[in-house]
């Protein structure tokens, strides 16, 4: 949309229409620019999912694509150690001194020597979503870390044993919800995890102002906790015996719901028998939640019109996450929430496809790690191990490294370790638009665009809506492509030098493997276009790109699509198009057992694996209290997670990274609000500014996550100015969740002392 404007004024005012793509909220912006230059950006009120609603960071967006910090050319990094200097250079020659230096080593050393690390933005971005594949497929090695073993790796596993695929993942329908209980989630800061919910805090206060509850489970007294109905404080790390228990007493009161079918739901009596010791009072003094608490939290959400159980990061990122995720469906399934209005639902995006009902199902442990063992999970293994592949000498050592929007050197556990394993290597090749703490160590830096430099949709975060809508959003500001290579060709080329094919290679190669995969499927035997050919579907397509043209495909072959011509009525490209507010496809609806993918056809309530980790749950509620403190981390709206402490307006003011103390912990430590304290655990020691807050559990202590910008060789001038401490300077790398090698992050053993 295009505003005249007046007759001194140089360039016209356009309106454009676009998702922010910096968190999982995904919120509509009304962004107005003059020329070249940003004039406002505000929340879309005619956006279908965010009518309007905007957090902080989405208003950055300007000084993101103006950052003088921000690389706009490949950067080359010539010597070592202190005496290396950084020269910008162009994209045949980044490409070319990648292909000089990288394929020696996999000819010499194979290709487990190469690893690859995909940070979180990976899934906020249409051209990386895509390519991706391509990338991992063309290095061939079975290297590959992410962010999901520090985050979410939990979530998969529960959900891919339960129902047959690691993303199928219920959310809680919370526009019709009459009772919530959250554990270890804070949306009012983080604005939702796995969840896509624009304006979450609003949708929480819609329940309450309808009459219904909302109950958070959390050591902490958050802001999402001070907007609920009850705040229960639990010990770090216990929410899964606190599910337990409740899971014992649906059972042990007989408030398991009647109505469940048991065609679709195996195991209910396993899971009876399994959750015999977590009584109430067998758990309560563990969790610091009493037995009459637990109790009552049972009764209400199985008395509920309709109930929600919905947790995240804190109680995934504990030394039992897994069960602890397996746990908060048990609750919703046995009470009769799973799949039904207000309760936990499976969305259905425009680019999936209808299910049979049936499938493979999930499996793990395929491979196990080099070094320790770790069974992989989704093809990946534990981010905790990746130090100890580069440290240890031998067949497969790892010598060299590729990152993608990812900053491991700070968001990996005992960072500290890691990050000095990164200066060891080889050859490195990081994908990211800043030198941080990671990409410093980097020998080729290869910059993206810029948010507003490129199209947008949410292929992932659309499968998490807690309503079916889709939205497509072009570039606001046109580049070069010679100048400034979009992301999915960066990734083309060097898929193209990963596989031999050389550095001039043409990208639009993979840009047909890629489309002709996705057509592929659609002209087999039951596909909608049996019996047509993939020439003739890509003359159809209206898109003119890489990943537009492979979105284009997905949505036509989906469950909302026109076939190709199939159904006419169906939704195209152009529908996307012609409404850039968005497409609203309606509320959550029953999917079961059509969703599922397990061999039995049916919602696998006792996976054996998960019970034959209860007896360390067990033992775990008999191990002594050593009267240390425990580490949290935790969140804030102004914040994600470490790359965005760059953005002046967002850092300004009141320091944030702080560690949080009980009053009784710092009179007890000599600790006093405003003054330093040093940290210690097995791993790392930091030194923080104190603050002494009753809104923390005592016993506890809390830093945020992503922080501790004072490496030598960054060139981020507000985060330095800005730096605060890294908490995953603390963080264990030697404990995980064994079920999915998700990090243990939270419940971190330490012990504080004034500085």
């Amino acid at each position: 949309m295009t505003d005249t404007a007046g007759a001194d004024t140089a360039a016209a005012t356009e309106t454009h229409f676009r998702t922010c793509p910096l968190c999982e909220a995904t919120c509509g912006l009304e962004i107005t620019t003059r020329g070249a230059e940003v004039v406002r950006i505000r929340g879309d009120r005619d956006d279908v999912f965010s009518h309007g609603f905007l957090c902080p960071k989405g208003s950055t967006l300007k000084q993101l694509h103006t950052d003088p910090d921000r690389l706009r050319r490949p950067q080359i990094r010539r010597g070592e150690g202190a005496d290396a200097t950084w020269e910008e250079v162009g994209w045949d020659e980044a490409f070319a001194e990648i292909e000089r230096r990288l394929l020696p080593l996999l000819d010499e050393h194979g290709r487990d020597a190469v690893a690859l690390y995909l940070g979180n933005p990976t899934v906020h971005n249409l051209g990386a979503g895509i390519y991706a594949r391509a990338l991992i497929t063309a290095l061939g090695s079975r290297n590959l870390y992410s962010a999901s073993t520090v985050d979410q790796m939990p979530r998969h596993v529960s959900c891919g044993a339960m129902y047959g695929s690691p993303d199928t993942i219920p959310v809680p329908d919370l526009d019709r919800t009459s009772y919530l209980l959250m554990l270890g989630a804070n949306p009012y800061e983080s604005n939702g995890s796995l969840c896509t919910a624009p304006d979450f805090p609003g949708r929480l206060e819609a329940i309450r102002a309808r009459g219904g509850r909302v109950v958070v489970v959390d050591p902490r007294r958050t802001r999402t906790a001070k907007n609920a109905d009850e705040h229960v404080p639990i010990r770090p790390g216990t929410d899964g015996h606190l599910l337990l228990a409740m899971v014992h007493t649906l059972f042990a009161e007989d408030l398991v719901s009647a109505g469940l079918d048991p065609a679709l739901y195996s195991g209910v009596d396993a899971v009876r028998d399994a959750v015999e010791p977590f009584s109430p009072e067998a758990v309560a003094d563990h969790t610091g939640v009493g037995a009459d608490t637990i109790r009552r939290l049972a009764r209400e959400v199985a008395a509920a019109e309709s109930a929600a159980v919905y947790g995240r990061i804190g109680t995934n990122t504990v030394a039992f996450g897994t069960v602890a995720s397996w746990a908060t469906d048990l609750v919703t399934a046995l009470t009769g929430n799973l799949d039904r209005d207000g309760g936990m639902m499976f969305p259905l995006a425009l680019t999936a496809a209808r299910g049979a009902g049936k499938g493979r199902g999930f499996t793990t442990g395929r491979s196990t790690s080099r070094v320790k063992g770790h069974p992989e999970v989704r093809s990946e293994y534990p981010i905790a191990t990746l130090a100890d592949e580069i440290e240890t000498a031998g067949e497969g050592q790892v010598r060299a490294l590729i990152t993608f929007a990812g900053n491991p050197a700070r968001s990996a556990p005992n960072s500290g370790r890691l990050d000095a394993a990164l200066s060891t290597l080889d050859f490195m090749v990081c994908i990211d638009p800043y030198r941080n703490e990671t990409t410093r160590h980097a020998d080729v830096i290869l910059p993206p665009p810029d948010a507003l430099q490129k199209s947008h949709y949410d292929l992932a975060f659309n499968t998490l809506a807690v309503r079916n809508v889709a939205n497509y959003s072009p570039p606001v500001f046109p580049v070069d492509p010679a100048e400034q290579p979009a992301e999915h060709t960066i990734l083309a080329r060097l898929a193209l030098v990963l596989s031999g094919m050389g550095a001039t290679a043409d990208p639009a190669v993979i840009d047909g493997l890629v489309l002709d995969r996705v057509l592929g499927r659609a002209t087999k035997p039951g596909g909608v276009a049996e019996g047509r050919t993939t020439a003739d579907l890509v003359g159809e397509l209206v898109a003119d790109d890489g990943p537009e043209q492979v979105l284009e495909a997905m949505i036509r072959t989906g469950a909302y699509g026109d076939g190709f011509g199939a159904d006419p009525d169906g939704v195209t490209f152009q529908t996307l198009i012609d409404h850039p507010h968005g497409l609203d496809l309606g509320p959550l609806g029953p999917r079961l057992p059509e969703v599922l993918k397990t061999p039995s056809g049916q919602v696998e309530l006792a996976p054996a694996a998960f019970l034959a980790d209860l007896p360390r749950m067990l033992a775990a509620m008999d191990e002594p209290r050593d009267g240390r403190l425990t580490l949290i981390g935790r969140r804030h709206v102004r914040s994600n997670n470490s790359w965005m402490h760059n953005v002046d307006v967002l850092v300004k003011g009141k320091e944030r990274c702080t560690l949080q103390v009980h009053p009784d912990d710092a009179a007890r430590l000599g600790l006093r609000d405003g003054g330093r304290a040093e940290v210690v655990s097995r791993v790392g020691q930091v030194v923080a500014p104190v603050e002494v807050t009753d809104e923390i559990l005592a016993g506890v202590v809390s830093l945020p996550h992503g922080w501790g910008h004072d490496a030598p060789g960054t060139a981020m001038a507000v985060a330095e100015a800005h730096a605060g401490v890294n908490a995953n300077a603390l963080t264990d790398d030697a404990p995980l969740d064994p079920l999915s090698g998700n990090a243990v992050l939270n419940g971190v053993p330490v012990t504080v002392a004034p500085a």
